[in-house]
């Protein structure tokens, strides 16, 4: 019990870090990039590779039921195809805690080179990621939460935290209600939660 009251302190102390490290700004320019694609008739792709691309996952799905529609990109597939799903124009979310993954980095590079945009989230601001990357989001974690440190534990709550954030931003340009939102998500209890609102309010 020792080592899982270590655990809790340690990412009790993380979350905290990162909300009051937030940055912003870099949030508002994130979000602005974005709107602008979409003006453009672009779209949104989220990529990682190993756990931040199960984050991918999870964010592209979030968004898409709260106003912004987006895609998970496979990390790895990119090259060997699925950057084809990725138009000039379209913007990229890549996700990944060091930001010197070299799987990564052949992906960011041919997006780059098809005309995407990139939006990194990274632990190092000074990373590769983040200097190829119009914007970077940081999600950073000192200690992962173990004894090892070594699995990603603390580095992917904060990058959930950091990309949920802008979700919020997003969701509140797009002024998402209940109505629209119960239409993207209809099932499962939460839809009906919605639904039994809707009925009382009629």
């Amino acid at each position: 019990m020792a080592d899982l009251e270590q655990f809790l302190s340690t990412i009790k102390n993380e979350v905290d870090q990162n909300i009051e490290n937030i940055n912003k700004e870099n949030l508002k320019k994130a979000v602005s990039i974005i709107l602008e694609s979409e003006k453009q008739g672009g779209r949104i792709h989220i990529t990682g590779i190993g756990k931040p691309g199960h984050v991918a996952g999870y964010i592209a799905s979030l968004l898409s039921s709260t106003g912004t529609p987006a895609y998970e990109l496979h990390g790895t597939e990119a090259v060997h195809g699925s950057s084809g799903q990725v138009r000039s124009g379209d913007v990229v979310i890549a996700i990944s805690n060091s930001g010197e993954t070299s799987e990564l980095k052949a992906t960011v590079e041919t997006l780059i080179a098809n005309g995407a945009h990139v939006i990194s989230c990274t632990g190092n601001e000074n990373s590769w990621l983040s200097k190829h990357s119009e914007v970077c989001l940081v999600a950073h974690a000192n200690q992962e939460g173990d004894d090892l440190n070594k699995a990603p534990r603390a580095s992917i709550i904060s990058e959930i935290l950091v990309l949920q954030s802008l979700s919020v931003l997003l969701q509140e340009e797009k002024k998402l209600d209940l109505n629209q939102y119960v239409k993207w998500h209809p099932g499962g209890s939460l839809g009906q939660s919605i639904r039994e609102i809707q009925k009382e309010e009629k």
